[in-house]
Order: structure tokens, then sequence, then C-alpha cells
């Protein structure tokens, strides 16, 4: 028997609940990613479905204890469908006074605050900008307030390994995790088994982390708890068998791009350079070598851009990311690979601007970006992602458009996806169709820029091929032949063959369907992205409530699927949330000449689905 399992006890009767909201939250060197990841594994691993939120601050290394050194990690699991991360928290873990100020006015009324007293010192409550402590007056007294001296019981917890009191209280993130686990009944021993790989080297900081864990629960356990606390039950959500595992959007990305690479036979070369929250993208790739991928850390973004492009004119499958700022530097390279029509995949992992705005915060304002944002006409596809399991599939389209249209193609992600996580049914990788690539080695008749019929897109030609020399680049060039042309109808008519690749490739999208609901409601919810799932979740809560309302996903931005437009004519009204101004909705009234209306955020945060559902009832409603 292993030491955990000796330490369980008979369960006492816990209150059964359908699903919960957890946050945990202290300083950036408290460990709240961590803790989080660690109660978002044994979630999983209970069979609930779940959706998380970690929340970094921006600041490197910022003062401990200040308000802009909060690092949070939220999660939304139960045995029912989950959609979002949640909208009001059941249960808020702090460890410091400013984790307590920046995170209150998430928690629901009546809701769990577990403080951890020992931090609530006057120096962190002076920093934090309280003049008395919140824990000792009547300011919480909307919360269950629970005070623990996690600080001091970490320490005892962790004194027989003689680490420094600095050292043990860096396990008190494990002593939170393991109280909060003793609430919902969950099983400490796959953080243990953690714990003792991560820390093999090192086993007294693994036994000090194992012990704070115990010592946690045992508190939960042992301790006359507020009655108030409770202990709660969520059972497995009915979800279809298979096997699961949670994945970030980074990480689904990251399998696509390797997914249709494979599909296509190629090789990855993926050229990028470090920006929150894309730089997870290149970490996940960067462990792929085994199958081939190369991946190359650049001195700035163009230089990325460049090289992936070059990579592509070689022969592999060209691909760079970045975010928002990152993305307008790679601007002019992009429009190199439109002038070339090389494959070439970027991936936008959109965070709140202009310029370095909110590095660690999400938003949805690089669409303007990504349709129209280059110099000249230099039209490219754009697609996005909605859910951090869906990077997977999209990942994969767009291997397959870049490289069957010869262009570049933008895939719209964000930092809330990048970073979310959700189960994932593990795809059977045989179940999807090849799209092999072929290379042009027939020099009869060849022409760098001769066009195939239906696509419209130019031969793939690998330099050093026999009788295949030919030049490209990035000022104009002759329809056929490449060469350097400055004739004014030569101008036109590959600015209008480019155009019309690119728009040609909405016959070979699916047709837009409606997601929920029936064409034709008296309103449409338009969106794309990451706010798919407060969308749905708010379309079916105000359908069970009788509303004759839909939601429409759009993963296609541009081209646009061909029956849009009239699929948005059948309906009354159409609304469209996005975490920006009104770009879809711009483009939607631009090209359908339709009165969509925005319902707009750019606060950082995602969308809540109280927020949706006001703004959906009071449409129908007036």
């Amino acid at each position: 028997m292993s030491e955990v399992a000796a330490a369980e006890r008979p369960e006492e009767k816990r209150h059964e609940i359908e699903s919960a909201v957890v946050r945990f939250a202290g300083d950036s060197g408290d460990g709240m990613q961590l803790t989080g990841s660690h109660f978002t594994m044994t979630a999983a691993i209970a069979g609930n479905d779940l959706a998380t939120f970690p929340d970094f601050p921006a600041e490197i290394r910022a003062p401990a204890g200040t308000t802009f050194g909060v690092s949070a990690f939220q999660i939304n699991f139960g045995a029912r469908k989950i959609m979002t991360s949640g909208d009001l928290l059941d249960v808020l873990v702090v460890m410091n006074p400013a984790a307590l100020v920046t995170n209150l006015a998430d928690v629901k009324p009546n809701g769990i605050v577990i403080a951890d007293s020992g931090a609530f010192t006057d120096r962190n409550l002076t920093k934090a900008g309280y003049t008395e402590n919140p824990l000792e007056n009547d300011s919480l007294d909307g919360y269950r307030l629970v005070k623990i001296d996690m600080s001091r019981l970490t320490v005892e917890a962790v004194k027989e390994f003689g680490l420094s009191n600095k050292e043990a209280l860096r396990s008190k993130n494990m002593w939170a995790l393991g109280l909060v686990y003793w609430m919902y009944g969950r099983k400490r021993q796959a953080s243990v088994d953690w714990l003792e790989t991560k820390f093999a080297k090192n086993p007294d900081i693994a036994k000090a982390n194992i012990a704070a864990l115990n010592a946690g629960h045992a508190f939960g356990e042992t301790a006359e708890m507020p009655a108030e606390l409770g202990t709660f039950d969520v059972e497995p959500a009915a979800i279809a068998p298979g096997l699961y595992r949670t994945i970030t959007g980074a990480e689904s990305v990251s399998l696509g791009l390797l997914a249709g690479s494979l599909l296509a036979d190629l090789k990855i070369a993926f050229c990028s350079y470090p920006i929150t929250p894309a730089s997870a993208l290149l970490h996940q790739l960067a462990r792929m070598k085994e199958f081939g991928v190369v991946t190359f850390q650049a001195e700035d973004e163009i230089a990325a851009a460049a090289a992936a492009i070059g990579a592509s004119y070689a022969g592999s499958l060209g691909i760079t990311s970045s975010s928002g700022p990152g993305i307008a530097l790679k601007m002019e390279a992009i429009g190199l690979a439109i002038a070339t029509e090389l494959p070439l995949v970027v991936i936008n992992s959109q965070r709140a601007g202009p310029s370095t705005g909110l590095p660690t915060k999400t938003e949805q304002s690089d669409l303007y970006q990504a349709v129209y944002g280059r110099n000249g006409d230099a039209p490219m596809p754009v697609i996005s992602v909605s859910t951090p399991s869906d990077g997977y599939e999209v990942a994969i389209e767009a291997v397959r458009i870049a490289t069957k249209y010869m262009t570049p193609v933008m895939v719209l992600t964000d930092g809330y996806i990048t970073n979310a996580s959700e189960p994932w049914l593990i795809p059977d990788a045989g179940d999807s169709e090849r799209f092999d690539v072929t290379f042009r080695t027939d020099p009869e008749d060849f022409q760098p820029f001769m066009r195939d019929d239906e696509t419209l897109a130019r031969p793939w030609v690998k330099p050093g091929t026999p009788d295949l020399m030919h030049r490209i680049g990035g000022i104009e060039r002759s329809y056929d032949s490449g060469h350097i042309s400055y004739d004014p109808e030569n101008h036109q008519k590959m600015t209008d063959v480019r155009a019309a690749k690119v728009l040609g490739i909405a016959n070979d999208i699916p047709e837009q369907e409606v997601t929920v609901g029936e064409a034709g409601a008296k309103l449409a919810v338009v969106g794309w992205g990451s706010t798919y799932g407060p969308i749905n979740r708010a379309v079916n809560n105000m359908r069970d409530d009788g509303l004759d309302v839909a939601q429409i996903h759009l993963r296609y931005i541009w081209p646009l699927p061909r029956n849009l437009g009239e699929l948005l004519g059948s309906f009354d009204q159409i609304l469209v949330p996005e975490m920006n101004t009104g770009q879809l909705r711009t483009l939607l009234r631009d090209q359908y000449l339709l009165p969509a209306e925005g319902l707009n955020k750019v606060n950082g945060k995602p969308f809540l689905i109280g927020e949706l559902e006001d703004a959906i009832r009071t449409r129908l409603e007036k």
C-alpha cells in the first residue's frame, strides 16, 4: 500500500453538484499554474469534462506581493458538457492579499474564499493597497471565508527535510492543492507520481512537496472546518468512450501541423521568434525532432518569416508563428510569400493590442490585420481555431490549403485558446485523408507561373531539379515565365489571378452550417474563434427558455463560405459578439450588406455566458 493510499480515510457524505468553478491565485512565484494543472489532471482522471483558463502576469519578475504580479489558474469541471472556463467562481484560493484584491470580484455571492492568513502581513497588505486586513473586518461578509495559516502549516509539514524557510514555503501550493483535493474527493496519487518523477534527482524536494500535499489533505479531513465549507462530489461526465488526454491550444495546433505535414508527406521547418503567447508553439514543436520537425529561433520576426519562406522554396513546409505585433513585422515577408506563391502557414496567437498591448491577455483584434493587413492587393486565406482541441483539425486544414493552392495561410488563435486546456479524444491518424504534394519534375513546356486549371496554383519545383531552373521574387513577374515585368496589363492580370485563386478556395471548403438551432430563427449569434464556448452555452440556455435563437460559428474567415450570405439573410437579426470593436461585423456588412449588430468587449477577458444571455434576451424581448 502506498504512502498516499494509507492516508486515505472512508469518505464522509458529500454534496453532489453538477459542476464547479475553482480558481487558484497567488504571486507569480507561488506555483499557481502548476497547482491548477494538477487539479485539471485529477478532474480528467475522475472523468469530468472541463475547461481551464490560465491567467499570467505580463511583467517578468514583478515584485512579490504586488497586484501586477498575480498569477491565476481557473478550472470549470463537471458532470455535464463544459463549454467555458466558467463565469463566476465557486471557490477562490488566494495565497496573499494581492491575489484577493485582484480576483475577489469574480467570486459568486456566498462563494468560498480560502485565504492563506499567514501571508496577510502588514507589508503584503500595503503592497496590495489595503489599509486594514480584509480577513479581520466585515468586508468579506458576502462570502464564506476560510482563513488558514497555510504558510505556517506548510513549514511545519516539511520541517523534517531540512529546507530553509524560503524553500519550505515553495511547497505551500501543494498544501493548498491537497486541501482542495479533499474538498472534491480527488485522489493524490497522480500528483505524487509526478512529483517523484519531476524531482527524481532531488528526492528531498519531492518528499517535501508530497508531505505538504498530504498535510493539506489531512487538514481537511481532521480539522474542525467551518460547516459551510463542505465537501463535494462531481460525477463523471457522459462523454463518448475512447482514449482521451487534456490538450492546450498550443499542443493541438502543433500536433495538427505535424499531422498535416505527414499527410502531405512533407518535412516541417518551423521558424519563429519568441513572443507571448505564441512561444508555446515553438516549445511544443521543438520536442518533435524524432518526427523530422526542424525548429529555428531566428534573430527577429522578419528573419523568422523569411526563413520559413526559404524552407518552402526548398521543398519543406515552411511555418512561422507570432502574436499581433510580431505578425505586423512579418507582413512584408508574408507579402513575398503571396508574390512568389509558395506555401506558408502563419499561426497568429492573438493578444490584446495595439503595439505591445497586454501581452498575456486575450483578444480577437487581428482579424483586420489577417484579412487586409498587407501592402497592395495581397489576399490570403484566413481560418480560425474555436477551442483548444479544435487546433488539430484547423492546422491540418491550413496545411492542405497552403500546399494545394501554393499560398500562405493564416491561422487565427488567441491567448486564451493557446493556454487553456480541455479533454481531447485522440483521433485515429489513419482516418485522415492524405493530400500528398507533387513536385514538378517534368521540364516539358515548363513555366514557373503556369497554373493548374482548377486551383490556379503554380507548380512547386525543388531547387536543383534538372532542367527546371527558374527564378521567383517580390518584384512583379511575367504571367508565365516569371521574368521581371513592368507591363501594366501583366500586373493587372497577375493581381486578378492571385485574387481569383484565393476566392476560389471557397469552392473547396464546406458550406456554412447552423451550429445550434435552425436557419430562419429570429436571431443568429455569429461568432469566430474562442467565443465558441460561451456563445454555445448561452444560445442553448436561451433556447431552453423558449427563445428563437441560433448559433453560427465560422472557421473560414477568408474566403467566407459560399452560402454564408444567403444563410445570414434568413435571420431577422444578426448579433456578432467579438473580443474587439467589431471586425467580423464590419466584414459581414461589407460582403453582404446585412445589418449585423456587434457585441464587443476588449478588457482582456473572455465573454461570460451571462453577458451573452443578457444580450440575446434584450434583442428578442424588445
